[in-house]
């Protein structure tokens, strides 16, 4: 019997059970994670923003003075430019601008000393005057009464009275506090000066040597039309700012003389300096005239008109003037800007709550050109038309039938 002789296999055949069998993946290596970036953690971010707003409340001292000698920087560099323009080198220009400023502060101050020291000579008397105030309002109160005396010898310590021993306290600590604060003001002052000067005479120098170490072309554009932007944006807010409340401060100064109170100019430049910090400055000034009007008028009805003229003052300024003065493309959102005054007040105090507002509209000058942070732009932008209802922006748009041509 002769063996089986095997059957021959085509070629095709041969191809077609290759492409029927193919053959069996390799193992797959074990996967490595990947490592996530410390700028892409939430976790961190938070922590950043954290360590960073308390490492702005520790170096408040080193960084006021800068701050505001940038934001009066972005107000007069165009003055600055001007003048190179005619000839006049920056270094004589910003020699020039700052002299003014400071030849405009001490004349102010000149003429603010005198009535300055009248009140704080009358600081005592002040505050005798005020506790009697304060104690007649509180026997109209039955529960802020002060504690009647018992009937004892005549040689007897008055009782004790807790809410006038905590003025008198409160008194002293305020003006230690005042004494402790006059050398750091003046110091802060003269750094600001200086600097001013030296970003005043250097501001082209600066911005030509940044934009030359930034290699793309797209981004040196940017830079450039981003910082003039913030410059002219922030100029002409504050240069409004001021030409208002040079106004409020004259026609506070004029009310205040003609109720009769005592030192109208000095109210009316305290009225002007403080209509600077948005909501707190108005509200501060309405009570310090409200006390004043106390102390100089007593019980007549004469003790609330001058803060009720500023008041008056103040709603048309707020209402009338400030919307004609100031543009719409300058307009903030009236939230963003109380938080900002609520935010940079805590941290820097009288300062950050006077920035507050320079600083905002600087954010919104980046924000506009940051495409991450265009939705910030809108909360940080104010609009004088009303915003759409919800029915209309959740009511279902049908599109429109295409028609054929």
């Amino acid at each position: 019997m002769s063996a089986v002789e095997p059957v021959p296999v085509s070629r095709p055949a041969e191809r077609a059970v290759a492409k029927a069998e193919p053959l069996a993946p390799p193992p797959a290596a074990p996967a490595v994670p990947v490592p996530t970036p410390w700028h892409g953690s939430a976790t961190l971010k938070g922590l950043l923003a954290i360590a960073t707003i308390f490492l702005l409340k520790l170096a408040q001292p080193l960084l006021v003075p800068v701050v505001v000698a940038v934001v009066l920087t972005f107000l007069l560099s165009p003055q600055v430019r001007a003048l190179r323009r005619h000839g006049v080198p920056e270094v004589l220009g910003a020699l020039v601008l700052v002299a003014a400023l400071l030849g405009g502060t001490v004349l102010l101050g000149s003429a603010l000393v005198t009535p300055a020291a009248q009140w704080w000579s009358r600081a005592p008397s002040v505050m005798t005057a005020l506790e009697q105030q304060i104690d007649r309002a509180r026997r109209a109160i039955p529960i802020l009464a002060p504690p009647a005396r018992p009937p004892v010898a005549r040689n007897a310590p008055p009782p004790v009275d807790p809410i006038k021993d905590k003025i008198a306290s409160e008194g002293v600590t305020l003006t230690r506090l005042v004494l402790g604060h006059v050398l750091s003001f003046g110091f802060s002052a003269a750094s600001t000066v200086i600097l001013l000067y030296f970003l005043l005479a250097s501001e082209h120098w600066m911005l030509s040597r940044t934009v030359e170490a930034i290699p793309r072309r797209r981004t040196r554009a940017l830079v450039v039309a981003g910082v003039r932007s913030a410059q002219q944006e922030i100029g002409q807010f504050l240069g409004a700012l001021s030409i208002i409340n040079l106004g409020v401060a004259l026609v506070t100064g004029a009310a205040m003389a003609y109720i009769g109170l005592p030192n109208p100019v000095l109210w009316g430049t305290v009225a002007g300096v403080l209509n600077f910090i948005p909501y707190i400055g108005p509200l501060l000034n309405t009570l310090l005239l409200l006390t004043a009007g106390l102390l100089s008028f007593g019980d007549s009805a004469l003790l609330v008109a001058p803060a009720a003229a500023y008041l008056l003052i103040h709603a048309i300024e707020a209402n009338a003037v400030s919307p004609v003065f100031v543009s719409k493309r300058l307009s903030l959102s009236p939230i963003s800007v109380f938080l900002s005054v609520m935010f940079w007040g805590w941290l820097w105090g009288v300062s950050g709550a006077v920035l507050a507002v320079p600083i905002l509209v600087g954010l919104r000058s980046v924000c506009k050109r940051n495409r991450r942070l265009r939705l910030l732009c809108v909360y940080l932008e104010g609009s004088r038309k009303p915003p759409p209802s919800l029915a209309s922006l959740l009511r279902h748009k049908r599109r429109r039938p295409r028609t054929l041509t």
